[in-house]
């Protein structure tokens, strides 16, 4: 009895020991966080030291991207390795995430990982397969949030969400079982509309004057679908709900993001705002002056939000250093996509254009990871789930759409996709027409549908801010011909039965 009571000791060392050599892995994802404000992909507009230090030490992707750039849908695919029209979730206007399907965390639970996700969920349903979870009901607040948890009952904390999602995340690691290896997503509501900073950081950019992007006064010719859009700084920015330009203090009180601040947070949110607004009206803006103050407002909120989400993920870094995790854990951070700047007049994503269609990712994993490595192949959010268990060495019985990466993280030199396919579905919100495309890192082919019915073709290598429209120019239709080749395949390849048939249907001008 003796012998086999020490044979069960040393068992259960040598797999808890095996288990804790298996890596951890931390996910970051932030909402609407624009790679043209990140220090590392070589912004003046901002510093951002803690994403900048993953970079550094790991490695920046300079070409990643989403396959439908919008919130809820973009967690989704990472959640899955699945494109939105496999996984259910197309759009947050309709849609609702079936959390009884294949994740990739439900293999890793089943592995003996121990999982969460805290933070910004944003699927509409109940997690499941994760050992742990609590997360903000619909886009949640910045200011005092409220948590669901695990039995479905909800907890508001006070203080600021993306410092509040931090404290829960480590406390989450102090109670974890640290003989099993885990997996983290820290999911944050920062920077999404509207932006609201936290107290400490709301004057630090009020002395910047930030320069107007050079297409700010996109006038949209020859692309029909970017003209009947309605997500300008211009029209559709709105003075109280996005600036805090409330008429009144009447105006503001029916404001839940405001309603909700305790006495103190409101009178700081009112000492900041409100000598604001005066400046505003003395001045009595119009024409460009006005939609040109709007803009530094706008990016002045943006980014000092912005820079509370940096501190946090510093914190997250800090916290792995303490524990001596660092060594042992893969790092990602990424946003769930891009985010226009004021790029062609507009805030929003939706588009399929680099702003919105391309996303920030970071990876950091010292001992496979070469530090300071600067990666330009073409990945996808899509990409996570496989990569994920290819790195956890778990085998998952599902068919995934996304590829590993795994290699490309251990060696450089690995080259990754060939084309990019994508496919935004919503049909509402900010008028921008549904649209699917293709794209091999220079050429790019977008078909929209239902709102608009049209086609663009761009040279990123000629026009990287994609203001000509190159469908049916003398000269393209050799290069046309074969991307519309590509997509048909690529949209059969992944099973993509809307775009096929749409695809059937013609339009445009003959010979292409």
């Amino acid at each position: 009895m003796k012998k086999f009571l020490l044979y069960l000791l040393v068992s259960y060392g040598v797999v808890a020991n095996a288990q804790q050599k298996r890596p951890n892995i931390l996910i970051i994802i932030s909402d609407d966080h624009a790679f043209q404000t990140i220090s590392a992909y070589g912004s003046k507009l901002t510093q951002t030291p803690a994403i900048d230090r993953i970079a550094k030490e790991g490695m920046l992707f300079n070409r990643a991207y989403v396959t439908n750039s919008i919130c809820g849908p973009s967690r989704a695919v990472l959640l899955t390795g699945r494109y939105s029209h496999k996984n259910g979730f197309k759009d947050n206007v309709s849609g609702r995430f079936d959390s009884s399907q294949h994740t990739f965390i439900k293999d890793l639970t089943k592995s003996g990982y121990q999982t969460a996700w805290i933070g910004k969920w944003h699927l509409e349903s109940a997690p499941q397969g994760f050992s742990y979870w609590k997360v903000l009901p619909g886009q949640g607040s910045y200011f005092n949030p409220d948590f669901i948890k695990m039995d479905n009952s909800r907890e508001r904390i006070n203080g600021y969400a993306t410092t509040i999602i931090e404290d829960i995340a480590e406390n989450w690691l102090d109670g974890r079982d640290t003989s099993k290896p885990f997996c983290l997503v820290i999911g944050h509501k920062a920077t999404h509309r509207t932006w609201m900073p936290d107290i400490q950081d709301m004057r630090r950019f009020d002395t910047v004057n930030f320069p107007l992007p050079a297409n700010f006064y996109d006038e949209y010719q020859g692309r029909r679908a970017a003209a009947v859009q309605d997500m300008t700084v211009d029209k559709t920015m709105i003075m109280g709900y996005d600036l805090k330009m409330f008429p009144s203090k009447e105006a503001a009180d029916k404001d839940g993001n405001i309603r909700r601040m305790t006495p103190d947070q409101r009178a700081a949110f009112d000492a900041y705002y409100g000598p604001i607004k005066q400046d505003l009206d003395a001045r009595n803006l119009t024409g460009k002056e006005l939609v040109e103050w709007k803009y530094q407002r706008y990016m002045r909120d943006y980014l000092a939000t912005a820079a509370s989400l940096d501190s946090n993920i510093g914190r997250a870094l800090e916290y792995l250093d303490r524990h001596k995790l660092t060594d042992n854990t893969l790092v990602i951070y990424l946003s769930d996509q891009g985010f226009y700047m004021g790029e062609h007049g507009w805030f929003d994503k939706r588009f399929m254009y680099e702003e919105s269609f391309r996303t920030p990712m970071v990876m950091r994993f010292p001992g496979m990871i070469q530090a300071g490595r600067v990666d330009s192949s073409l990945v996808m959010n899509l990409d996570l789930a496989p990569t994920m268990l290819d790195l956890a060495g778990v085998k998952s019985t599902h068919k995934l759409q996304g590829e590993s990466i795994l290699p490309l993280l251990k060696q450089e030199g690995v080259k990754g996709r060939k084309n990019l396919y994508y496919h935004y579905y919503e049909n509402g919100e900010h008028a921008v027409s549904p649209h699917f495309g293709i794209s091999n890192g220079r050429y790019k082919l977008i078909r929209f549908y239902k709102r608009v019915e049209s086609w663009e073709l761009y040279d990123l290598h000629t026009d990287s801010s994609e203001m000509k429209n190159l469908y049916g120019r003398s000269g393209y239709e050799k290069i046309t011909r074969k991307m519309k080749k590509e997509l048909t395949k690529i949209s059969k390849k992944f099973e993509d039965a809307e775009a096929s048939e749409i695809l059937k249907r013609p339009i445009g001008l003959k010979g292409f």
